[in-house]
């Protein structure tokens, strides 16, 4: 039953990182026409932002390392954004070679996490990062910044919210032109959202360049979610069936489930274009493939034989 609510966006942007994201946190790596075949999936069910790959060495990712295999296997695909991880000019270079018209950037907002994801200090991720998004800026590519930790580490503890704003000002100021918030390890709560995205505002990062990406470990995924579209934030990241967490946090479970976020915002009146039964099939033929469940609460409520082994 669609019961609307006031003051929310008349329509939302999932941007869908199940491929990226959820496939790269996998022990095992999937064929590369499995992953083709998901996306194309995904497509077919609506979904209009698909993060396709990442282009990192494989020595650190080795879940991706097919980067340049899959991407042209994507070529058919109409009226899709297919935005791809880049973590240096190296990377930047082999997407810009496959034609890649969106990319991504990954800092962190702690010092910790940056040191065990990139090896590098905050600072030096973010002078590393300026030549890579100058050059995507350049070739008119659309670049977007995702920002881990902000609101805990595993290491550090609670993140103050200045220090966030810091880093994310940084990677608006660099000519990023969305932002990613992201709850890495799950620990964000409903108001500490709220607080985030007014301090950010404060320091004139547009609440319309930022999305917000949550991961579910304590529950608090899809309220947070309403937290942020209350503040009228139209992007929110999701992952088909759950997948995903981040194989540098080890504290960090699955994504927000893109079904679990569909069910709820078709029933607040949201538009997403996306088709859940359609959705939902590609979720359960992908926990087939991966020989596993899906985690995703509305997978499991729509199709009831989706639990078993």
């Amino acid at each position: 039953m669609v019961v609307p609510a006031r003051d929310l966006p008349a329509s939302v942007r999932i941007h869908e990182v199940g491929a990226r994201d959820g496939l790269q946190n996998e022990k095992a790596v999937v064929p590369t026409e499995i992953k083709a075949e998901f996306i194309h999936r995904m497509a077919a069910a609506g979904l209009t932002t698909i993060e396709a790959t990442s282009f990192v060495h494989p020595k650190w990712v080795p879940q991706l390392a097919d980067a340049e295999r899959l991407f042209p296997m994507l070529g058919g695909i109409e009226g899709v954004a297919l935005p791809v991880l880049v973590p240096n000019e190296r990377g930047l270079d082999r997407a810009l070679a496959l034609g890649a018209s969106r990319i991504a950037v990954f800092a962190s907002a702690t010092e910790s996490f940056a040191k065990a994801n990139l090896n590098r200090t905050v600072d030096e991720s973010l002078q590393m990062f300026a030549p890579v998004v100058a050059r995507a800026k350049e070739q008119r590519v659309h670049v977007r910044g995702y920002l881990s930790m902000c609101f805990g580490d595993p290491w550090e503890g609670a993140v103050p919210v200045h220090q966030v704003v810091r880093v994310a000002k940084a990677l608006m100021d660099l000519g990023c032109d969305e932002l990613s918030l992201g709850d890495t390890i799950g620990v964000a709560t409903p108001a500490h959202v709220r607080s985030l995205l007014a301090a950010l505002n404060e320091e004139g990062v547009p609440t319309s360049a930022i999305g917000v990406h949550f991961h579910d470990t304590y529950g608090q995924a899809l309220a947070n979610t309403l937290a942020a579209l209350q503040h009228g934030v139209a992007t929110v990241d999701a992952s088909a069936g759950g997948l995903g967490g981040c194989p540098y946090a080890k504290s960090a479970t699955g994504n927000l489930a893109t079904e679990d976020l569909v069910w709820m915002l078709q029933g607040l009146g949201i538009d997403t274009g996306v088709d859940l039964g359609r959705l939902t099939a590609t979720s359960v033929w992908l926990a087939e493939q991966l020989g596993r469940p899906s985690p995703s609460r509305t997978v499991r409520a729509l199709s009831p034989d989706s639990h078993k082994e």
